[in-house]
C-alpha cells in the first residue's frame, strides 16, 4: 500500500493555529477531496475535530488517539499510526493519506511514498508546523501555481512529490492482517514503519 501524505502548509511550514486552518482555499479542498477520495484519510484526533467532528464523506475514516473511550460513529478508532496503516492495508486499499496533524505528520513523513503538497505563498503565524523536510528525497511530478483571485487571498502552488526509493511501497495485506488482529508484526513491516 503506497502511504501519502497530503497537506496545505505556509512557506514557513505553518499547517494550523488553535485547532483551524489558516486560509480558505477553495481549489486546495477540490484538490484535498479529488486526491483523497474513496481512500482511507488518517488523522489524529484534534484534526477530527477541527473538522466539526464529522467524517469526510466516501472516504474511510480513521482517527489516531490515545484515549481509550472516544468513539465516533463512522470512523474507525487506533491507538497508533502503525494500527492505522495496519488497518487501511487490511481492507486492501491500494493508498491511504495521512492528514495531520503535526505530530501524525512528522510520525508519517519518514514512511511517505507520495507528498501531496499545496504550497502556500504566504509567512503566515501558526501554532501547528509542518516537520523539517528534506525535499530533495522526492521528485516534483506534477506542479500547478496559482495566482490569488476573488476566492484565494494568497499565491499558491498544487504539487505531487514522488519518494526518491528511500522507502518500500507496499504494506502487504499479510503483514497488515496479524497485526491490526493478532498485533504481532513481522520483521518486513517492523522495517517499513519504523
Amino acid at each position: 500500500m503506497i502511504v501519502s501524505l497530503i497537506v496545505a502548509i505556509s512557506t514557513n511550514n505553518a499547517i494550523g493555529k488553535n485547532n483551524q486552518l489558516l486560509w480558505h482555499l477553495p481549489n486546495d479542498m477540490k484538490f484535498f477531496k479529488n486526491s483523497t477520495w474513496a481512500m482511507p484519510v488518517i488523522m489524529g484526533r484534534k484534526t477530527f475535530e477541527s473538522m466539526n467532528s464529522k467524517p469526510l464523506n466516501g472516504r474511510l475514516n480513521i482517527v489516531i488517539t490515545r484515549q481509550k473511550d472516544w468513539a465516533i460513529e463512522g470512523v474507525e478508532v487506533v491507538n497508533s499510526l502503525e494500527a492505522a496503516l495496519a488497518l487501511a492495508a487490511a481492507n486492501d486499499y491500494r493508498e491511504s493519506f495521512i492528514i495531520g496533524g503535526g505530530e501524525i505528520y512528522r510520525d508519517a513523513l519518514p514512511l511517505a511514498h507520495k507528498i501531496y503538497l499545496t504550497r502556500v505563498d504566504a509567512t503566515i503565524d501558526g501554532d501547528t508546523f509542518f516537520p523539517e523536510w528534506d525535499e530533495s528525497q522526492y521528485s516534483l511530478t506534477h506542479n500547478d501555481y496559482h495566482f490569488a483571485d476573488a476566492k484565494h487571498q494568497y499565491n499558491y502552488c498544487l504539487r505531487n512529490l514522488q519518494d526518491n526509493g528511500t522507502n518500500s511501497p507496499f504494506i502487504s495485506f499479510t503483514d497488515a492482517f496479524f497485526h491490526y488482529w493478532f498485533g504481532i508484526t513481522s520483521p518486513k513491516l517492523a522495517d517499513h514503519l519504523h
